[in-house]
């Protein structure tokens, strides 16, 4: 699979990027054997690069996955604040990854402001800290904002943004797909390192998946773009395309014929605290007259609702 140079770093990624956040608790909860089973597939097939997180609590099935892979490119993300919050989950990642060394280390900041640099000082601090050390190979930032791109541009310690970026522009925070296109382009001049998320919009492209892919690899500023993973034909999908081979007709029917799970708000025990709604990076959820409601043609399916819910009530189906 073609690899290209991201950033200034000396990291060649994969065009195709493995993500982990679909298979694990926040969203389809796919049995660890066959999670791990589909990330050795992806990397004995020539995929190198694998985005994670620590919210996504999917570390397992990237260990299991790439035992003796110490080639493999990971990139993970924590949404600690404090100095020695941000220490505790590079050490959970080392250890649940079984890696010494992470290859990117994202601050998580998909709802933020552009003040999040401050706002997290002390995590901000604690990356510089760790990769001084050897421990962190590129310090990134994960957002779903045009204005939080156009900041991390202009930050000498950011090597690597990844952003939202659609056909659609679903989910992008103060601002549209063309508005985005242009904080990546800034970005990518002032030589940072980009790849790419929710391509398909958590499923609402699905439809027009070529087109969808095409629209943002056709943008020479993205290195990578990264697409979750649950099923196998999904995985030989994403193999074939990448590899500029054509998928048969069965195997791209096969792909679309899954229906695309979304959060449901469960009726028991909603204390109306809200959390949902201020953690929704897409503006999806809002407050009824007695409880929270989705509007489906917002969400993403990003999943950050769930762990946020005190009372469990939301689940994915």
């Amino acid at each position: 699979m073609k690899k290209t140079r991201i950033g200034k770093l000396d990291l060649r990624v994969t065009e195709f990027c493995f993500g982990t956040l679909p298979m694990g608790p926040l969203q389809a909860n796919i049995p660890l054997d066959y999670g791990a089973h589909l990330i050795r597939k992806a990397w004995d097939h020539g995929v190198n690069f694998f985005d994670t997180a620590e919210s996504y609590q999917t570390y397992p099935y990237l260990r299991e996955g790439l035992i003796d892979c110490s080639e493999a490119i990971i990139a993970t993300k924590s949404t600690a604040s404090t100095y020695e919050e941000m220490e505790k989950s590079i050490k959970k990642a080392q250890q649940e990854l079984d890696r010494s060394l992470i290859n990117i280390f994202h601050l998580h900041a998909a709802r933020t402001t552009p003040t999040v640099f401050e706002e997290r000082k002390g995590a901000f601090e604690c990356l510089k800290d760790y990769k001084k050390k050897g421990f962190i190979q590129a310090i990134g930032i994960s957002t779903h904002a045009v204005d939080v791109v156009e900041k991390a541009a202009e930050i000498p310690d950011i090597d690597i943004i990844f952003p939202i970026i659609n056909i659609d522009g679903m989910g992008i925070i103060r601002g549209n797909t063309s508005t985005m296109i242009k904080a990546i382009q800034k970005a990518y001049l002032r030589g940072k390192g980009i790849y790419a998320m929710k391509v398909l919009a958590g499923g609402h492209c699905i439809d027009r998946i070529f087109d969808a892919i095409e629209f943002v690899r056709n943008m020479r500023e993205i290195s990578s773009i990264a697409i979750g993973v649950v099923r196998e034909v999904e995985l030989d999908f994403h193999l074939l395309n990448f590899n500029q081979q054509s998928v048969p007709k069965e195997l791209l029917n096969q792909c679309l014929d899954r229906k695309q799970k979304k959060p449901i708000l469960l009726n028991n025990f909603c204390r109306k605290c809200q959390l949902c709604i201020e953690t929704c990076p897409s503006g999806a959820i809002t407050m009824g007259s007695d409880r929270p409601s989705i509007n489906y043609e917002k969400c993403i399916a990003c999943g950050y609702c769930l762990p946020v819910c005190p009372e469990f009530n939301i689940r994915f189906a």
